[in-house]
């Protein structure tokens, strides 16, 4: 069957251009390239990536718009979130950095992920951290209607419930996020990876800073809920399903309800790094845990 194009000879002619206007900044030359050939390929999606990548003028520029559009609504418009992040943006000068490293996360540890432009125009867990990222923003910033606002309507894009004031470090990656529940007094450290359906909660029985502290490199699995005010020390493995109460080592292993530690070992660094997913060298109460 005969793929319909879209846009026909100006989408050519706007696509020629782009080639020729490498900007020597090389994760966004390279995602305008992918989205050059994955136009040839998908012409039937010449208006997302015209207008979402290869039209725009950078890399910042590009993916405020690109979540800009799947947050909009009558309420809030796709130019007002823009904007907003801009300001951020401009404000913040940690924010660029932060939103190069998270994109560079996804692509080195999901191995699903095969190019840039599938995190940038598709996967939800990328943006919800990058909405989250404007909403903690605004929150800082005493903007706190508008950030709760955020993190509602990223709840009802994303599936994902992120308070505004949980603390993100970089290069976090989130593996399809649907259910992920971060509380207010959180801290997520850089290099962090979770995957779905985790929380980072509190017990209730405090109402100050009651909630985990995740320290670089830990990978959180599926299912995973880690309660109270509690430290998992860098790079800890958390298996899927566990229910961590207690603080954690670096570079423990911890399975079960309750969790309970597996092993201690600097082996944890590189697996956290690769997005080892599968204890399956560790016997537990007779269980092989994945993550």
């Amino acid at each position: 069957m005969a793929m319909p194009v879209l846009g026909g000879r100006l989408a050519l002619v706007r696509r020629e251009k782009a080639a020729a206007q490498l900007t020597g900044d090389g994760l966004w030359d390279r995602i305008r390239t992918e989205a050059e050939d994955a136009l040839a390929g998908a012409p039937m999606l010449a208006p997302l990536f015209l207008d979402s990548i290869i039209n725009q003028s950078s890399f910042e520029t590009a993916l405020f718009h690109r979540i800009a559009a799947r947050l909009k609504n009558d309420v809030v418009s796709q130019p007002l979130i823009v904007d907003t992040f801009n300001q951020a943006a401009a404000d913040d000068t940690t924010l660029a950095a932060a939103l190069r490293a998270d994109i560079t996360a996804v692509l080195d540890r999901d191995p699903a992920c095969e190019r840039l432009i599938e995190p940038f125009l598709y996967f939800k867990g990328f943006h919800a951290i990058q909405t989250h990222r404007l909403a903690h923003w605004l929150w800082i910033n005493g903007a706190r209607d508008f950030a709760l606002y955020l993190q509602s309507r990223s709840s009802e894009v994303f599936q994902t419930d992120i308070h505004p004031a949980a603390a993100i470090g970089q290069g976090v990656f989130l593996d399809h996020a649907t259910g992920l529940v971060v509380g207010e007094t959180a801290v997520i450290e850089d290099d962090v990876s979770l995957l779905q359906d985790v929380t980072l909660g509190g017990t209730g029985k405090n109402t100050t800073d009651r909630h985990p502290k995740v320290r670089k490199g830990t990978i959180i699995g599926a299912g995973a809920k880690i309660l109270g005010n509690i430290e998992i020390g860098a790079y800890t493995r958390v298996a899927a399903g566990s229910v961590v109460l207690r603080p954690t080592e670096p570079y423990s292993t911890v399975a079960g309800i309750p969790a309970k530690v597996v092993k201690v070992d600097e082996a944890g660094r590189q697996a956290a790094q690769q997005l080892d997913q599968v204890l399956s060298d560790l016997a537990y109460s007779s269980f092989n845990y994945s993550i």
